[in-house]
């Protein structure tokens, strides 16, 4: 018999963005995220150093700005961090190591892409099919990039997916009613 499962779920993923106003008020107006709290403001005393430097991988001479916490309606909170460092590099690409993107939920494709663009983001390629596991009517995806250049992938599946013919484990999926 295995051993009782511990963790429960995903909490949160962090983002490291230049300018944490700006990412902020990409994501509400793009993905209508809301601020939850701040656990380093951003006219507070950076924090740097060693220390930091260490628990969180840091380049020497790194400062983390400010700490914002984000909500988009169901799933993960989203934890912006304003990092400078002296050797700061553009944002990974998909073909990169790492987390490589998040995926938002919608059910109404073309117009989360809209509200997506309208805000300046940019939409890398028209909305594709699921791959096979995953198809069904109207089932599609699409990557985008944020102005910060985070990747950023809407994913739609109205109709039930292939996979779950296959197995009786399920990942989360929206409620529909």
């Amino acid at each position: 018999m295995g051993q009782a499962p511990t963790i429960s779920g995903i909490d949160h993923v962090g983002l490291a963005v230049r300018d944490i106003e700006a990412a902020t008020a990409f994501l509400k107006a793009a993905l209508g995220a809301e601020v939850i709290y701040e656990t380093l403001k951003r006219r507070s005393e950076p924090q740097g150093g060693p220390e930091t430097e260490q628990r969180l991988n840091l380049t020497p001479g790194s400062e983390i700005r400010a700490i914002r916490m984000l909500r988009v309606q169901n799933g993960p909170g989203i934890e912006l961090f304003e990092i400078a460092a002296p050797d700061q590099h553009q944002p990974a690409r998909a073909s990169d190591l790492g987390w490589q993107h998040i995926a938002v939920y919608t059910a109404d494709m073309e117009a989360a892409l809209e509200r997506f663009t309208a805000a300046g983001g940019i939409v890398l390629a028209p909305p594709h099919e699921l791959p096979p596991l995953e198809q069904g009517p109207s089932n599609q995806f699409c990557y985008t990039q944020a102005p910060f250049g985070a990747l950023i992938e809407f994913v739609s599946y109205p109709s039930t997916q292939l996979y779950t013919k296959h197995t009786s484990r399920r990942r989360w999926t929206p409620d529909r009613t």
